[in-house]
């Protein structure tokens, strides 16, 4: 009897509910709790009022947490009872989860692996088929996301993300301030913005309140936001600027060993910050930049340092006069790939002036894109976009699933 009132405490059942027995079998590593009802116990129903008899009762099993080592069954004798309308309506008890056969305390150890590794990896933890786990952390991403309320939103973030080699996409659509991801869609077109636009909408968000969105530098993006989000305005942040520069000075790099080979080799003390190189490395790059004159790697590697420089400024009207400048000395140069970066600059200038004074950045964004392709690669890859979807949202949704569980902590 003390080892039932335990076990009865342990699992959070309380009267009606007790347990009427156990079953422990060593040789199978399980354990089989038998759970029953009091005689003549009344239950409610959700959307009925009052308490209502037994009609008839029907066994079920539930997977729980292991019993240490030992796998952990409930088997309950579950009621219906009789409506005053005649209908009959099967009680659900209070430690049933969301999917059938599950405990809410095992469904919240579930979405707590999955949070952390591939889903095969989660049903390799506790015996149950990946199409099972699978389908428990949909059903719980698509409710918590059902449920948001944007109404408070009104800085996005928005990058795309490969799902598949070639030109594959997902995007990503984040509230900036709160670093989590809200809504994710198929492909990179102005369509897919709209799409967002849309479930905005739905979620109780006003496009025309939001003030200012972040993004790279892709028209498809562009011209979605100028014609959902009438009020916003476009950053482009500093760091997409910054890649655009990297790529440039590889490009040169690629032209001028050709004729040059003391060049193969620079990729990454090229690309890379000067305060991240080793003294080996920095040895390498000062020698190339001491032929600065006749170097144009060397050259296009100052240019983009200087652009750094000048995006680090906060007075926007300094920036202003700077960035131009730039853009024109450049264009003066023999630097072909870097022009190209400069004359991005000047179609984009204002979005990127923006920066200056918003300091709102994607990068974020490109830190949970590197934790998604991470997810991928140990899953050996993603084919449903609904799978994508739910472990973007369990990476970076920062889903509130309390209302659905009350056993699933709440990440930070």
């Amino acid at each position: 009897m003390v080892t039932e009132k335990i076990f009865e405490a342990a699992l959070s059942i309380s009267s009606p509910w007790y347990i009427a027995g156990m079953n422990f079998e060593p040789s199978q590593r399980k354990l089989m709790i038998r759970v029953d009802f009091e005689v003549g116990s009344r239950f409610a129903v959700p959307g009925q009022s009052g308490e209502h008899p037994v009609h008839d009762t029907l066994t079920k099993t539930y997977r729980h947490l292991n019993f240490f080592q030992h796998e952990c069954e409930l088997e309950v004798r579950i009621p219906r009872v009789k409506l005053p309308d005649g209908s009959v309506r099967q009680v659900n008890p209070p430690w049933s989860g969301k999917l059938s056969g599950f405990t809410l305390l095992f469904e919240a150890f579930v979405l707590l692996l999955c949070r952390e590794m591939p889903f095969a990896g989660v049903a390799r933890i506790t015996g149950v088929s990946v199409h099972r786990v699978m389908a428990l952390a949909e059903r719980y991403v698509n409710a918590a996301v059902g449920a948001a309320d944007f109404s408070e939103v009104r800085r996005l973030a928005i990058d795309e993300t490969s799902r598949a080699k070639g030109h594959d996409y997902v995007t990503v659509f984040a509230d900036e301030p709160g670093r989590k991801v809200i809504y994710v869609a198929e492909g990179n077109e102005a369509a897919t913005v709209e799409a967002f636009a849309g479930n905005l909408r739905t979620h109780h968000g006003k496009p025309t309140e939001i003030e200012s969105v972040s993004i790279d530098m892709w028209p498809a993006f562009i011209r979605g936001i100028t014609e959902n989000f009438p009020n916003a305005q476009i950053t482009f942040d500093k760091f997409h600027v910054i890649s655009h520069a990297s790529t440039a000075i590889d490009e040169m790099r690629r032209r001028e060993q050709k004729l040059d080979p003391s060049l193969k080799g620079l990729r990454w003390t090229l690309l890379k910050d000067r305060r991240k190189l080793s003294r080996a490395q920095r040895g390498e790059l000062d020698a190339l930049l001491g032929h600065m004159t006749s170097n144009r790697t060397a050259r296009a590697w100052l240019y983009r340092e200087q652009l750094r420089e000048i995006l680090t400024r906060k007075q926007p009207n300094v920036v202003r006069i700077l960035l131009r400048q730039w853009c024109t000395n450049v264009l003066r140069s023999k630097v072909e790939p870097m022009k190209e970066v400069a004359q991005l600059i000047r179609k984009h200038f204002e979005g990127i002036l923006a920066w200056v004074t918003s300091r709102q950045t994607n990068g974020f964004l490109e830190a949970i894109n590197g934790l998604f392709q991470a997810a991928k690669r140990k899953a050996r890859g993603y084919v449903r976009f609904q799978t994508i979807r739910t472990v973007i949202f369990l990476i970076a949704g920062k889903l509130d699933f309390s209302r659905l569980n009350p056993y699933v902590a709440q990440p930070t």
